[in-house]
């Protein structure tokens, strides 16, 4: 299947790995030009160099609010256009009630939430018809995820920003799409494995309750996420698409 995607020109945000990785890697698989950014310079670059010559990478922070312009305009400079954008960032800190400070909760909000909204709303203003907007969210959409207090706060509220702007920008033939990862192979996931006392045990607990019994690969996300960016997907918008091997059971 063709998805269109042929010299169509993305900004993947958290693009050096992860989530965001996977998705640049389909996307230029495609035929995609790609900007992918991280905090890290080194890492950006390396990482846009591992996808080849359609691809560039820009050391930003999410939360200052002059990257969404700084980014934009760099990928009509590099590449001549700008068709969309993948805004994906690393998961706030993990814990409880008690264990999150002010300072960490503030911290992710910046950059989650707030950095998210700039972003889409610099989108928004530079895309015509046939762009699209997309967010990396989480299975904390739907419902809370254990010992992720802060994720399961900022979440929500972008998925619900993400479904008015479907409303708003579907007039100018503009989309908004939303990916909700469950437990997808990736450092984070690990991560959040090890913080049990028994790393392979959690594991084990978790992949029980997939329907699927695994996790998913970066590469099966990665393919969903291009999909739904992509023209092929031209007839939705303001969804919320579960990419966890059917661990959500409701509708």
């Amino acid at each position: 299947m063709d998805l269109g995607l042929k010299d169509r020109v993305y900004v993947v945000t958290g693009g050096t790995r992860g989530l965001g990785n996977a998705a640049a890697r389909e996307l230029v698989a495609d035929g995609a030009k790609v900007v992918v950014t991280g905090r890290d310079e080194e890492r950006a670059a390396d990482a846009a160099a591992a996808l080849g010559a359609n691809a560039m990478g820009m050391a930003v922070d999410n939360a200052d609010p002059g990257t969404p312009t700084r980014l934009i305009a760099t990928a009509r400079e590099h590449f001549g256009g700008f068709d969309g954008i993948l805004i994906s960032v690393g998961g706030p800190p993990p814990g409880r009630l008690a264990d999150n400070t002010d300072e960490q909760w503030t911290a992710a909000f910046e950059s989650v939430f707030l950095g998210a909204v700039r972003l889409a709303r610099a989108a928004a203003t530079e895309l015509g018809g046939g762009g699209v907007i997309g967010f990396v969210l989480s299975g904390s959409v739907y419902e809370p995820i254990p010992g992720l207090t802060i994720s399961n706060g900022l979440r929500p509220g972008l998925a619900g920003f993400a479904k008015s702007l479907a409303d708003e920008l579907g007039p100018r033939g503009i989309r908004t799409v939303g990916l909700l990862p469950g437990r997808i192979d990736t450092d984070r996931v690990r991560e959040l494995d090890a913080l049990s006392a028994d790393p392979e045990a959690a594991r084990a607990a978790n992949e029980a309750g997939i329907p699927l019994r695994r996790y998913g690969t970066s590469e099966e996300f990665g393919r969903t996420a291009a999909f739904l960016l992509s023209p092929a997907a031209s007839y939705l918008t303001g969804i919320m698409v579960p990419v966890d091997g059917g661990a959500r059971h409701g509708f």
